[in-house]
């Protein structure tokens, strides 16, 4: 890997998630960030980049890093890409994914809830509803962000990638979690068009386990039509994460 091949893979990095690079060896480039756990090696092999991802969640990262780049090979557990264009939109998904999937989340709200606390006087903080308020909106700006990340600025049923009309929609509702860690979990739900999202979060239509949604028959056809719901709606994708909370919200379904 010459000077020029390593400094247009930093700019790469930088420009998409990763700010940080470190040469491995003669053919090799390491990424990382401060913003997330994922690290990216990229190695020169002949025409082609090998691009392998790490990170604490690194079976959850990889899976969905092949479920949106399915048509790029794998080899070894490496992604061999051709283009450099390619190379960016993966380091770019893998950074959005690194800063939504379970752990950091839940990591990120704390520290922040920590911040928008020390803005307050000691005596009034602790244990009050001064507390309790700022620990639920900074936890539902953190699930927001980390739902945008995970679905791709984009509704997990149709696709549509207006974030000014998503909402970041709870299957196991906020006040039934026991835990933040619960709470902030990226697979509690899904990033859902302001309509859906209402009828989800009222439990109106839920979905099954392949992502199928089920609609509730206090909905009339004309209901339906006017909400803009058919039988043949489903989840884009679904993992083996979601189906204890999918499976929790399908217990308060309003069949």
């Amino acid at each position: 890997m010459n000077i020029l091949q390593r400094t247009l893979l930093e700019k790469i990095g930088h420009e998409n998630g990763f700010e940080n690079s470190l040469p491995v060896t003669d053919d090799s480039v390491l990424l990382g960030s401060a913003r997330h756990r994922a690290q990216a090696i990229i190695t020169l092999n002949g025409d082609n980049w090998l691009l392998q991802v790490t990170s604490s969640v690194s079976g959850l990262l990889s899976l969905e890093l092949v479920r949106s780049f399915a048509a790029i090979p794998l080899q070894n557990g490496k992604f061999v890409v051709p283009a450099i264009d390619d190379l960016a939109k993966l380091l770019r998904r893998a950074a959005k994914l690194a800063q939504s999937l379970p752990n950091q989340a839940a990591s990120d709200f704390e520290s922040q809830v920590q911040e928008e606390l020390a803005k307050f006087p000691a005596n009034i903080i602790n244990g009050t509803e001064v507390e309790r308020m700022v620990r639920q909106r900074v936890g539902q700006n953190t699930f927001r962000n980390a739902m945008l990340d995970y679905w791709g600025g984009a509704c997990a049923v149709t696709g549509l990638a207006v974030p000014e009309v998503l909402r970041a929609s709870h299957a196991k509702p906020w006040a039934d979690c026991t835990s933040d860690a619960e709470r902030l979990d990226v697979f509690n739900g899904f990033m859902l068009s302001a309509n859906l999202d209402a009828l989800f979060d009222r439990f109106l239509i839920t979905f099954d386990d392949t992502g199928k949604i089920i609609i509730s028959s206090r909905l009339n056809l004309v209901q339906r039509d006017a909400l803009g719901l058919n039988p043949g709606l489903c989840l884009r994708w679904i993992a083996n994460e979601h189906l204890v909370y999918l499976q929790y919200h399908r217990t308060l379904f309003v069949a």
